[in-house]
């Protein structure tokens, strides 16, 4: 294994929709998220309806849990833009699931500030306690392990992102106990820490 192995992209939760055999289920935004983009999209002029793209696929995120091939073809449509355009945006930004997670998204850092820090020893060790490898899900639909590029933390390396919110300073034992403490508490287990280090 080299210092800082290869990641793929072409599997896990970031694969392109022409690459997956299932569309998915029929989507349509829930009239309270499309009110709310409506309101977003207002923040643009008409001709440039197509720049509230990034905050329609949270919502299809935030609604669905991930990003479907329909769900693609429904934004598309609402925003006024090409299925591949959307396509091209979801597979880009590493932040959109192009497939169903679990509860817990647990994303390790493996950049290099974090991997000098032991990434890999904390993927490891997360990988060991849920039985699974990285870009699997655990057997109760609780827990998803993905490695990632930077999250933008290089000073408190290692980082997990748990969701939207990260823990920094990750060290292998710290891991173990950040699973054990989602399953017994859920988010109150989350630091919700943001620019300040965290004792390890």
């Amino acid at each position: 294994m080299s210092f800082h192995p290869k990641m793929s992209y072409g599997t896990g939760l970031h694969q392109s929709a022409r690459e997956r055999p299932d569309p998915g289920e029929p989507f349509a935004f829930t009239p309270e998220r499309r009110a709310r983009l409506e309101e977003i999209a207002l923040r643009y002029p008409p001709d440039r309806r197509r720049s509230a793209l990034l905050p329609a696929l949270h919502l299809v995120q935030e609604q669905q849990g991930y990003v479907s091939a329909r769900a693609m073809e429904h934004v598309a449509e609402v925003i006024g833009v090409t299925p591949a355009e959307v396509e091209d945006v979801v597979t880009y930004y590493t932040m959109f699931r192009s497939k169903p997670a679990g509860t817990y998204l647990l994303q390790v850092c493996r950049t290099l500030s974090c991997a000098l820090n032991g990434a890999e020893r904390v993927t490891d060790a997360l990988a060991r306690k849920l039985g699974i490898a990285p870009g699997e899900t655990d057997a109760t639909g609780m827990f998803t392990l993905v490695e990632v590029e930077c999250l933008g933390a290089c000073d408190r390396g290692p980082v997990v992102m748990v969701n939207d919110g990260w823990h920094e300073c990750v060290t292998p034992e710290g891991a173990e106990r950040l699973v054990d403490e989602l399953r017994e508490k859920g988010t109150a287990a989350l630091s919700g820490c943001h620019l300040r280090v965290e004792k390890p």
